[in-house]
């Protein structure tokens, strides 16, 4: 028995397919949710979702966003998501490090701008940390080496 899964970010589907368990990143924690799952509206916190089919195991990096769950689909609207295995690391360390050298200017005047910043710092954070630890092969050198 597997469940539909769809997670959606805010330009492209970037999962679409029947699975065995969906992990979900939820604001009060992780929920694993198995086919004929009692409905659940949950916010979603920047972190990863896995999901199973055939005993092999994708990941995914969420910024955010909401997850409805049906006995039958779970749908992800995701702020932001990606395949960890489509993550361009340099792109991501170079992001970080704009948004790292913005901030080291001091707190920008303007709200908008700040959370901007401070959004773009904690999703390439995520997407570093979630190849360094779960992609295969990946060799991405800590800030303590």
């Amino acid at each position: 028995m597997t469940i539909r899964c769809e997670i959606v970010s805010q330009d492209r589907t970037v999962f679409e397919g029947d699975v065995d368990i969906v992990v979900l990143p939820g604001a009060d924690g992780e929920m694993g949710i198995l086919p004929k799952h009692s409905p659940v509206l949950t916010t979603l916190k920047y972190g990863i979702v896995k999901i199973r089919r055939g005993g092999k195991e994708e990941l995914f990096t969420v910024a955010g966003g909401v997850a409805e769950v049906q006995p039958d689909i779970v749908t992800v609207l995701a702020d932001a998501a990606e395949n960890i295995e489509e993550i361009d690391v340099e792109r991501a360390e170079a992001a970080r490090k704009r948004a790292e050298e913005v901030l080291a200017k001091g707190v920008p005047a303007d709200t908008d701008a700040y959370l901007a910043i401070e959004a773009a710092l904690r999703r390439s954070n995520l997407r570093i940390d979630a190849v360094r630890r779960y992609r295969r092969g990946s060799r991405i050198p800590t800030s303590e080496s």
